[in-house]
């Protein structure tokens, strides 16, 4: 790798969203890389990303960046491999850089096109919310971070993960898409299913305040149990309890209510009486 004026390694950001604003002013706050070419779908808003990050030089799509000694490919996960075949086809690469996306589904090898120009590739994904970048950048010591790639890739990638607070651990590649299925069930979903839960509290006649009051407790309960004493020992309700006749019930209220909910809540339940059919099999 090579080193600049500075010298620190170049980073380059392909799509100057939160996380790429987020990862580029970390590393150099961290002295880790120095910012440079910083591409965004305009001008402007590559130059406010080069602005929250503290350096490097903005441009607007399609324009691809310099030479650097790190691509950070920060794009959507459908434009990850377009925007991969548009850099590999750049003459300014050279062979030993480091290219690297953030996607938790996609692997790295949508940066095929890349590694045949003898790049090293990688993917690295943060486990935190980049909603806003700068809280983001606050809170980011102390995050999990799934890494998986070329090993002179990951050579680079997770010292300099690490110097930003990053916990790495590996992700197999072939893996990626269960492995992040694991997180929209964790937190997207979870949040699906309390809009639902409020939702159905409302429309049985409570006022938004008493639904909420309701659910924060329950919520609260049923997450600090699940992680102490593990999903299935947590479970509870009809369907843990082996109340057949009232879970159908319930379902039939719920599909005549929403019949999409209604839908969610026969495949739930399903899922909740197998965990508690299991859990009852298991030696004490």
């Amino acid at each position: 790798m090579t080193q600049r004026q500075s010298g620190l390694p170049r980073l380059a950001i392909v799509g100057a969203g939160k996380v790429g604003r987020t990862l580029g002013r970390l590393w150099r706050q961290a002295g880790r890389f120095a910012p440079g070419d910083i591409v965004a779908r305009s001008h402007d808003g590559a130059a406010e990303a080069a602005a929250f990050v503290g350096g490097g030089r903005p441009l607007a799509a399609p324009a691809l960046p310099e030479a650097a000694d790190v691509y950070l490919i920060a794009v959507p996960d459908r434009e990850i491999a377009a925007v991969a075949a548009a850099l590999a086809a750049a003459p300014q690469l050279a062979p030993g850089a480091v290219a690297f996306h953030c996607s938790g589904a996609l692997s790295s090898a949508e940066l095929a096109p890349l590694a045949a120009r003898g790049l090293a590739v990688a993917s690295a994904h943060p486990v935190l919310s980049f909603a806003d970048p700068a809280r983001a950048a606050a809170q980011f010591g102390g995050t999990l971070c799934g890494i998986e790639g070329d090993a002179a890739a990951l050579a680079v990638l997770e010292p300099a993960l690490a110097a930003i607070g990053a916990r790495c651990f590996p992700v197999r590649a072939e893996s990626k898409l269960l492995y992040h299925a694991g997180s929209v069930f964790a937190s997207n979903f979870s949040v699906v299913l309390l809009d639902l839960a409020l939702r159905a509290y409302r429309d049985s006649g409570l006022d938004e305040a008493t639904a909420r009051a309701l659910l924060a407790p329950l919520v609260r309960k049923a997450v600090d149990n699940a992680l102490a004493l593990g999903p299935a020992a947590a479970l509870t309700g009809p369907a843990a309890r082996g109340d057949l006749d009232l879970v159908g019930r319930q379902q039939a209220c719920v599909a005549e209510w929403d019949a999409t909910a209604g839908e969610a809540y026969r495949a739930l339940t399903e899922l909740a009486i197998s965990m508690a059919q299991a859990r009852e099999t298991r030696p004490a």
